[in-house]
């Protein structure tokens, strides 16, 4: 594993931890236990698949493709996805927590990134995974980093919208009608 990989890899993981530990919610006035369990169920997922795939890596050759391109096709892919991730906090401002919550004052943001797709934050930390699995340029390594890390998010989705219909009705059926979940025009 080279240095640049080492450090991206570093930086993406500490800033998920750092954005975790900041934006928790939990005031007084947020709708709580509305989360039932996704956000524990994704850091479980996460945790235990990259393990798993960096071992595979080290220990079978499935290469994607020969030579550095992939490793550095899967790196750019994760800094795309933290610009995305963090691009889509930011527009959000206060209504963004990491835990499944409805804030005071909350309302459905339906500009800028979230009038194309309803999860963008989710859809920047999907493509920052496709980009490790891509990165460790092993075909087993990216199925075993990938397909459960997004059934995780998708569950997490699933709870997510499942709330905001409850307290937003009509309005939110209407928004999810009108744009994709992670990728635009197609899910």
């Amino acid at each position: 594993m080279s240095l640049l990989s080492s450090l991206i890899y570093l930086f993406w993981f500490l800033s998920e931890i750092l954005l975790h530990r900041i934006l928790r919610g939990g005031k007084d006035t947020d709708k709580k236990k509305q989360d039932r369990g996704s956000l524990a169920y994704i850091w479980i997922i996460i945790i235990i698949c990259t393990n798993i795939s960096v071992y595979v890596t080290f220990n079978t050759s499935y290469p994607i493709y020969p030579g550095p391109l992939m490793n550095y096709t899967g790196l750019s892919l994760i800094l795309l996805g933290m610009i995305l991730r963090y691009w889509a906090i930011a527009s959000l401002g206060r209504l963004f927590t990491v835990v499944v919550t409805i804030r005071e004052g909350h309302h459905i943001k339906k500009d800028g990134l979230y009038g194309i797709i309803r999860h963008p934050s989710y859809a920047g930390s999907l493509l920052s995974f496709l980009g490790f699995g891509l990165s460790l340029n092993n075909w087993l390594s990216l199925l075993i980093t990938f397909v459960p890390v997004f059934i995780a998010f998708a569950y997490r989705m699933q709870v997510e919208e499942k709330m905001l219909l409850s307290q937003f009705g009509e309005e939110y059926s209407a928004y999810m009608k009108r744009t994709s979940r992670i990728i635009p025009w197609i899910f």
